[in-house]
């Protein structure tokens, strides 16, 4: 086929005005947003955002995850998040809905954690102690990583349970790495090893010694047992960041479940480069999560009824699908 000079003409032209409207430098993918993620680590454990950075998850997604400390629990978390000096929380789900309550308005991003059978929270009295069920916690001291979160809460619903009044028992603050210390040398009657603390529960079974009295799951049963939470205005501010790092962390849960040895190496790895013991991670049993690390609203509301049970929330003040996130809520370009 031959083409005139007039027609060649004008492909050339039309090419020339493409050429304009696209130099050879553009890209036709948007370039990902660049933001850092600061964040309060847990001695002895590795979240999953942790673990998904550890797996390269972050790679080319414009997101820096920055460790600038330790959190001593829960708690203390959501305060660095409420007053700007992290991007990211985690804490037990009961301690969220509180601080929600109080006044944050953050967005429970993924179930950082959660219990089963396999993975769970276990108070434990010593071999021969006469504390052997939850009746038997009546006037006794309970060692906590601390208070207004997780452990707190399931020692309140475990008394509730058997008819005694939630105060009945007294929580004394212990940092995980000295729970089983306490216990043997009798400061304590029970110390409570939270479903994020096994790699320390770990330790103690080894040197024997230890009677489990009740786990969270015979009070709670298979529930998530907190968040790891994004304040709703960051979220706003940074939808597509906010959507990858839910999904890639969510992505490193599913990981932990189908790889546990792996994972297991990654966690000793960064125990390490921490100057933690890396030999605790060898006790790591999982997230205790569902499959692909996904929650539902029970994770919620069940913690929702019980506050408000309470007194601490009104009836229908929160409900779960607000908290939840949902990535559908927050705009992102392009989609």
């Amino acid at each position: 086929m031959q083409i005139s000079r007039r027609s060649f003409g004008r492909i050339a032209a039309v090419a020339a005005g493409i050429a304009l409207t696209f130099p050879a430098s553009a890209s036709f993918a948007a370039e990902p947003e660049h933001v850092t993620i600061r964040f309060l680590a847990s001695q002895g454990g590795l979240a999953a955002h942790e673990l998904a950075d550890a797996l390269g998850y972050f790679k080319d997604t414009g997101i820096t995850l920055k460790n600038v400390g330790y959190a001593q629990g829960g708690p203390a978390s959501l305060f660095a998040l409420a007053s700007g000096n992290v991007e990211l929380g985690s804490a037990a789900t009961a301690a969220v809905l509180n601080s929600i309550a109080g006044g944050n308005d953050f967005v429970a991003a993924y179930a950082s954690n959660g219990i089963n059978k396999t993975t769970e929270s276990i108070f434990y009295s010593l071999d021969g102690s006469p504390i052997k069920s939850i009746k038997d916690l009546a006037g006794k001291t309970i060692a906590v990583n601390t208070l207004g979160a997780h452990l707190d809460y399931t020692v309140r619903e475990a008394l509730h349970s058997v008819g005694l009044p939630e105060n009945a028992a007294k929580l004394v603050v212990v940092p995980g790495p000295q729970l089983e210390q306490v216990l043997r040398s009798k400061q304590v009657d029970v110390s409570a090893f939270g479903y994020w603390q096994k790699t320390y529960e770990g330790v103690a079974l080894k040197s024997g010694g230890l009677q489990k009295i009740f786990g969270d799951t015979d009070v709670l049963g298979e529930i998530a047992g907190g968040f790891t939470v994004l304040r709703r205005d960051w979220i706003k501010e940074h939808p597509a960041a906010a959507k990858i790092f839910v999904e890639k962390s969510q992505a490193a849960l599913e990981y932990a479940r189908l790889h546990p040895e792996e994972t297991k190496a990654l966690i000793a790895k960064v125990l390490a480069s921490r100057g933690e013991n890396a030999e605790i991670a060898q006790y790591f049993t999982g997230y205790g999560v569902r499959e692909g690390g996904k929650s539902v609203p029970r994770d919620l509301q069940f913690w929702i009824d019980i506050l408000a049970r309470g007194g601490v929330l009104k009836p229908g003040q929160l409900k779960a699908e607000d908290i939840l996130y949902d990535p559908a809520n927050f705009a992102v370009a392009g989609n």
